[in-house]
């Protein structure tokens, strides 16, 4: 518990803070719409809906060359690289003229923000047991709601800034925006640490239980750099599996977040108004996220959250589709809120935890972000103008959306059940146990040692190990000195 609240302290901070303003900048083109940068650039059609749509094809076309980048660069100098190149980017979008110059501030956008999601994720996963994933994880992607929360109240605060300095008030959001996110780019540079075995916080007693401890998690899956690893990412179905999984959550995900004032507008509120009333679903999305996280630890479980998560979404947009009243409506977007990152969060932490090895871990977290954030291309034109002010098609989409998530989520459990299965029959027909791991070091999730299990993804093979009295639990420091040196505790996954 030391070592990891020590990782909790000098890791989840910083990634929790480059991925807010990752989506803030990706998202605050949804806040600039209702601003009047529609009008003041004079956009029409679904010329909006192809400016939201282009930053999805850059951005899911390179996340796995840029996942495989951030193990050869080292993620202290790869991260805050790309993020100050798409801070300067935003910037720049600030002094666009018309839709042409949009487009193309849109598609760079995409192309530096690649990196972002999968190299975090990728580097959280690297330092935590795949058992304390998921709520690690949370803290990080509730970053997605609580740039909705901070957008909305920025974009509301910034807009009257409007005619200052010559610049509209939708430029200044882009602009201030963009400068946060250099400043923090640099400055997270100087505080980033890279991976386990270079960690400078802990001590060489704390290293050597956290590097002792990922080896056991993973069956001493191999950590070095191969081709032959990424063959196997990109060979493996159950990547595809996820990706599918994360397609179809990343439609309501991604146009919630870019037409949540759209929605609310429609509902019948001013546009000042949907500003500020885009807050409190965010802000309930990131307490139902991080709440999700904890549980699915606690549980040991994740493919029943996503499907529960799917059903809580599915409830929220039934409201919106249904509806006429504005307040009723409004608790639909409350409701959905609540299903659609957690639902995101439990699929990222199944797909880190069934790959073994770092380079296929990298890659199978790259995978799922390729195919499934190229659903935010889908999402960016579910929502149209001449849909107003209902919006049925959109939120029609979103329901079928999260129907199939729910039923995929449950294929996933049957097979990785089955797969269990089928390892546990081997192992015990050929005699082979965890003294024989290192001899499996290149096969991955492959080796026979290796468990996935249908709720969480970890070896179910029985360890057993003498853990020092310096390290127990609280809950075992009232046995005597005596006992506690004798005892050996079984660790069931």
């Amino acid at each position: 518990r030391r070592v990891l609240r020590k990782l909790d302290l000098r890791l989840l901070p910083i990634a929790t803070v480059l991925y807010l303003l990752a989506y803030l900048d990706r998202t605050n083109v949804g806040n600039a719409k209702i601003a009047g940068m529609t009008t003041d650039l004079g956009l029409t059609g679904v010329q909006f809906n192809l400016i939201s749509a282009s930053f999805y094809i850059p951005y899911c076309s390179l996340e796995v060359p840029a996942n495989v980048g951030l193990k050869y660069f080292r993620p202290s100098r790869w991260i805050p690289f790309i993020m100050t190149c798409w801070g300067i980017v935003v910037v720049c979008t600030a002094f666009v003229k018309n839709f042409a110059g949009l487009l193309v501030i849109r598609l760079l956008l995409g192309a530096c923000e690649s990196g972002l999601w999968p190299g975090l994720s990728f580097w959280l996963a690297l330092w935590y047991p795949r058992e304390a994933q998921a709520q690690r994880f949370a803290i990080y992607v509730a970053a997605t709601n609580l740039s909705g929360a901070f957008g909305g109240l920025l974009a509301y605060a910034i807009e009257k800034m409007n005619g200052i300095g010559g610049l509209a008030g939708w430029s200044w959001i882009f602009l201030l925006e963009g400068l946060v996110t250099v400043i923090i780019a640099v400055s997270s540079a100087l505080v980033m640490q890279d991976f386990p075995d270079t960690a400078t916080f802990l001590s060489s007693e704390e290293r050597t239980w956290l590097l002792d401890t990922l080896k056991k998690d993973t069956v001493s899956s191999s950590k070095e750099l191969k081709h032959k690893f990424l063959v196997q990412a990109l060979r493996d179905p159950h990547a595809y599996l996820f990706a599918i999984v994360n397609f179809f959550i990343v439609i309501p995900l991604a146009s919630f977040a870019v037409f949540l004032p759209t929605i609310i507008v429609g509902l019948g509120y001013s546009s000042v108004h949907a500003q500020l009333l885009s807050v409190p679903p965010n802000i309930i999305g990131s307490i139902f996220t991080v709440i999700v996280g904890v549980a699915s630890d606690k549980a040991g479980a994740r493919g029943p959250f996503i499907f529960g998560s799917a059903l809580l979404s599915l409830t929220g947009y039934v409201i919106l589709f249904a509806t006429e009243i504005p307040i009723v409506g409004y608790v639909g977007t409350l409701i959905a809120s609540c299903g659609l990152t957690p639902a995101s969060l439990c699929t990222l932490a199944w797909t880190a935890g069934n790959a073994g090895g770092d380079v296929k871990r990298g890659v199978m977290i790259a995978v799922m972000g390729t195919i499934g954030n190229s659903g935010a291309i889908v999402s960016s034109f579910i929502y149209q103008s001449q849909d107003s002010p209902r919006y049925h098609p959109g939120h029609a989409t979103n329901i079928a959306c999260t129907c199939i998530t729910a039923t995929l989520s449950i294929v996933g459990m049957l097979e990785y059940a089955r797969l269990s299965r089928k390892k546990s029959q081997q192992c015990e027909k050929e005699g082979i146990g965890l003294d024989r791991a290192d001899e499996f070091s290149e096969l991955g999730d492959g080796s026979p040692l290796y468990r996935y299990g249908p709720w969480i993804h970890v070896a179910s093979t029985t360890l057993t190990a003498e853990i020092p009295a310096d390290i127990l639990s609280e809950r075992h420091t009232q046995r005597s000195a005596s006992s506690r040196r004798s005892s050996r505790y079984h660790l069931e996954c």
